[in-house]
Formats: structure tokens, sequence, C-alpha cells
């Protein structure tokens, strides 16, 4: 394996805040060790069940003291600076002042968990103070066991468990994005709205910033040699001695000759480099008098306009984005990046959430067409089963597909996506067997280049999501669960025949709950708002739901059962009858996390 720091930044650490009754001469004595243990079991769990994207565990830092008053909770804060805490949990088994010992930092994810026991009122404290929170504009998550604890009993409940944990991860993946980049390299791609990169979005309810770089930028480092020359020898080498040509489906007469290729693959492979030096900076260029290029530009994601202005003369970026967004390359198995096909930042924040979220690669497709059980009967005669049984999605694209798509990985004999730190070998071996890359269509690619081309295994529980923006309302983001689809390979491949044989194939049918859009999946598809979304492993709509509520965005659609949504306790102020509702009405309400 092969991972290194990328960013610059600490990793965000989560902080454990003991609260407790300050009444000393007896209360506050009698409750130092409970409170603190809860601390200490709070910390030993999200130690152990958590690691950030990159691979490091999760460090929690522990406030010093138990917090019995405003004095106390500034030298928490203080620490929690120190430190470098991006996220903050509170924990206490008693009545606390509320407003005097509560998290005030402005920005901080924060939650609160009120012991459920009887000997004293831990109950009583989480209500006050998360109406101090709601109060004050600071919304927090509450957690409350559903079995009553003994006060001695040190064990954390299987469903507190849960909500620390969901809770944790969520509020981890928005402190990662604060200071970070997105890298736009180039402008819009013909015309689509999510590359029209609006840095206001990003500042505002992520708290990154935004880069640009003219496209002008790589042909300069390509004619320059700016790029490491042995790494380039290196992955031109595995290029050829791992990856699969595939047919050139171009007409005889347009096809370029095997010359042309080897020069398009070459170009390709320094594209790869160059983009990730422009994301992330590459020391080999400072050794080699490029200072200021070596520095990279501090993005966790970025997208390539390419089309049309790029494509039309060069190579695509397809090579290029496909291997930046999967977990392995030449250097060996890795975490992957996050690279957007055409410029789509609106795509690549939805990579971003999957990704830190399940610190797994995440797959970027068009949403292009729906076959309807009939449709697929009338073409190839083949009758839609299972999950497939009402219509699938054929999620499809040129670029940035990541060769772990291919679900060639597995999780007990399952096939999966994983965290690079799982991935074998073996698997590498597999992604690689089961994909090819394609010659470009020319008539659409002018430039050439070459184009992944896989077919996902079926049977994958997935989570297709994107987020869009609305003139007046601002973000929303779109969930859908469900499966991907194995069809028998002559059905698969006559339908993807009718739009581009060289491209990879995912075929998808969501978790369908009888309620509208989710009713059948022809009007999820009508209901869709964009014709890009990317798809990321496992079931994770509670996961982005309450990811979503801590940036304040809010959820358009999901099939996520109510149960499962878990959310700021401070929304339940807005409705609970109509919980969609409610959550447009908070997130206006409290405004973006990160806005002035």
């Amino acid at each position: 394996m092969n991972n290194q720091k990328r960013l610059i930044g600490t990793l965000p650490k989560i902080g454990i805040r003991p609260t407790i009754d300050g009444r000393r001469k007896g209360v506050r004595e009698s409750l130092e060790d409970q409170t603190m243990n809860m601390a200490r079991a709070s910390a030993d769990l999200l130690s152990k069940n958590l690691r950030h994207p990159s691979g490091e565990p999760v460090q929690c830092v522990i406030a010093d003291t138990t917090i019995g008053g405003v004095a106390e909770a500034a030298m928490a804060d203080e620490k929690f600076e120190r430190e470098g805490v991006g996220v903050s949990l509170t924990v206490t088994p008693c009545w606390c002042y509320g407003s005097e010992t509560m998290d005030m930092h402005p920005t901080r994810p924060k939650a609160i968990w009120g012991f459920n026991g009887t000997e004293r009122p831990g109950a009583v404290y989480l209500a006050a103070v998360l109406a101090a929170h709601a109060q004050k504009g600071l919304p927090a998550f509450g957690i409350y066991g559903k079995d009553v604890q003994d006060a001695h009993d040190s064990s954390i409940p299987q469903d507190v468990a849960e909500k620390l944990l969901q809770f944790a991860q969520a509020g981890l993946a928005a402190a990662t994005m604060q200071g970070k980049s997105y890298l736009s390299i180039g402008g819009t791609s013909m015309g689509i709205g999510g590359s029209i990169v609006d840095p206001h979005f990003f500042e505002d309810y992520l708290g990154m910033r935004c880069e640009y770089v003219d496209m002008s930028e790589v042909t300069r480092r390509v004619e320059e040699g700016i790029y490491d020359k042995k790494e380039y020898q290196k992955a031109l080498a595995w290029v050829k001695e791992k990856t699969t040509e595939g047919p050139d489906n171009n007409a005889p007469e347009k096809q370029k000759s095997r010359k042309q290729k080897d020069v398009d693959w070459a170009f390709s492979v320094k594209m790869a480099l160059i983009f990730r030096d422009l994301m992330v900076g590459n020391p080999q260029l400072k050794e080699a008098g490029y200072g200021e290029e070596a520095l990279g530009r501090n993005a966790l994601a970025a997208g390539f306009q390419g089309q049309r202005q790029w494509t039309d003369h060069f190579p695509n970026g397809d090579f290029a984005e496909t291997m930046l967004n999967s977990s392995f390359d030449w250097n060996g198995i890795r975490q992957p990046y996050i690279m957007a096909t055409e410029n789509d930042a609106l795509n690549a924040v939805p990579m971003i959430f999957g990704h830190l979220l399940t610190a797994t690669a995440q797959i970027f497709a068009d949403v292009r067409t729906f076959w309807s059980p009939e449709a697929v009967k009338r073409v190839t005669g083949y009758s839609l089963q299972g999950h497939a049984r009402e219509g699938i999605i054929h999620l499809i694209n040129s670029g940035a597909a990541a060769l772990d798509g291919t679900g060639a990985q597995s999780i007990d004999g399952k096939p999966a996506l994983k965290p690079y730190w799982d991935i074998q070998q073996q698997e590498v071996d597999q992604c690689l067997a089961n994909s090819q890359f394609r010659p470009a269509n020319v008539e659409y690619f002018r430039g050439g280049g070459f184009s992944a081309n896989f077919v996902t295994r079926g049977d994958m529980p997935v989570t297709m999501l994107r987020i869009n923006l609305i003139k007046g309302l601002g973000p929303i983001l779109q969930i859908a669960e469900g499966y991907t689809i194995a069809l028998p390979q002559k059905v698969s491949q006559t339908l993807a025949d009718r739009t581009d044989p060289t491209w990879p194939t995912t075929w998808f049918a969501p978790r369908l709950s009888g309620k509208i859009p989710f009713n059948d999946t022809y009007t999820l598809m009508n209901s869709w708002g964009v014709n890009h979304a990317t798809f990321s492993y496992g079931h994770i709509g509670s996961k982005l739901i309450t990811l979503a509520s801590l940036l304040r965005i809010p959820v358009s659609m999901h099939n996520v059962d109510d149960t499962h949504i878990f959310r700021p306790t401070a929304w339940n102020g807005f409705g609970t009858k109509d919980l969609e509702s409610a959550d447009y009405r908070a997130c206006k309400n409290f405004g973006a996390l990160y806005k002035k």
C-alpha cells in the first residue's frame, strides 16, 4: 500500500466534554468518576471504530477536568483549539448548568449524550441544554438511550453507540472539508450548470475555497516537462503491463494509427500526473526547480472541463480522471482522489460526501436512460426480475468512473467497494482484469484518448446522490438508496450498445418505498434534478442526511426510513409530521454553517 499526507492542515479530532453538576461539598464529588468514565468510554468507542479516509485513526481529546461552569468550559475550549478539535461531544449522567457548560463554538458540530439513569437527571440536563442550543441558534444533536441503565454501568448501549458514531462521522466529514479547496481546471463544460463553479456555495456551506486554473496550464506542464520524469516512466510501464486496451469502435478511416495511439497514451499518463500535482503538489517538482508548482492547491477535490475546447484538439481526460478516482495506480494501493469530469463541481461535492463518510472510491456517472421492463423485453426478450422488476436506470459516463466501480472487490464473498486499507492486491488485479480502456469515439472526442470500459457487478447496495443549486432556495441534496443490477451479458451489451459500448456501465434500481418519487423507478428517474449523479457503496442515506443537516443543506428526496433519520434536536421545533418540510424550514432558519 502507498499513502501519504496530501493536504495541508491537521486532521480534525473529536473533543469530549464531560459536564457535571457544579455544586461541591458532596454533589460534584460523587459524580466525578461516573462522568469521566462516560467520557473515556465514548472516546474509546469512537477511536476504535473510526478512521479518517486517509487511513489514520480518529483521535479523541478529553477535557482536562469535568465541566461544572463557564470557566471550565473555557478551559476545555482552549484545549480543543490547541489540539485541533473539529467536533465536540458533551456527555453527562446528571443535571448541569446548561448555558454555563454548553459548547458555544459557532461552527463546530455538536452533540450531547445524556445518560438514561434514574439516580441523577441526565435526561433533564439533556433537554435543557438542547433547548439552550436551539435558543442561541447553535443546533446540537441529542443522544438518549432507550433503556434505563444503572449508575455504575459504564457500557454504551447499542442504540447510543450507533448515534454517537453516526454523528461523529458526519461531524468529522464537515470538519475535514473546512479550509480545503475545490480546484477548477478550466471553466464551464458544454453549458453544464454544475460546472459553473459557485464560490459562495463552497464558502458558505462547506467552509471550502475555490481555486481556478486555466487548461493551458496542463499544456504548459506537458510541453515544458513539469512532472516527475521517473514517475512518468514508471506509470507508463505500469499502463502497458497492467491495463488492457480494448477494441476501437471508430470507423476504420477515422481510427488513429498505432503510433498515434501510443502518443495519446503518453499524453494521458502525463495528464494524470499533472492533475494530481495541481491538486496536492509534488515535492519532486521542487527538486527539479519548480518550487511554485510543487505546492499544489490543497484541493480535496477537483474537476476538469475537457469538453469541448480541450477534447476537440487534445486527448480527453478520461484515463486521468478514472485513475485518480480509483483506489490504486502505478504506486500501489492508496486513498482515492476526488476528480469530477466536465468540471461538474456539484457532482464533486457528493463525491466528497460519500468518500468522507465511507473512505471508499466514488463513481461519477450520467443518469442516462430509464429502461422499463417492457422496453427491455421488447429490445432483448429478457424479463427483468428482483430489484429490477420495476425497471432500471443506466448510469454511464465516459470519464471519472473509478475502476473500483467494477465491483471486483468483495466483502464476505459479495461484490463491494472497500477503503483502500482493506483492499488486497488480487482485488486490484481483478478490477484491472474486469476493465478495458477503449479508444475514444472521435466524433465525441476529436483529440482521441481512452475511456474506461466495464460493467459493474450486480447485487451491491449503493446510494445515488447529487447536489443541485436552485436560485432563491440554495443547495439541495438528492438521495436514492438501491442496488446494482446484474443482467445477462448479451442483454447488457445489447442495451449498452445503444448508447456507447466503450464507456463504463452500471445498471441501477432504487429501493422502492411506495412513496413518490420512490413509488416506481420511472418516477425517480423523471424526478432526478440533473444529468449527473454519484454513487457510493452501501446504503448511507441516513449518514448523508445527518451530514446535510450539519451543513444546513435540505434533502429534497430520499428513501430512508424515518426511524433512521438523525438530525439536530432543534429540527423538531419546525414540525414532526412532515420531516422533509421541517428540514427545509430549519435549514433556511439557521442558514449556511459558515455564512458570515
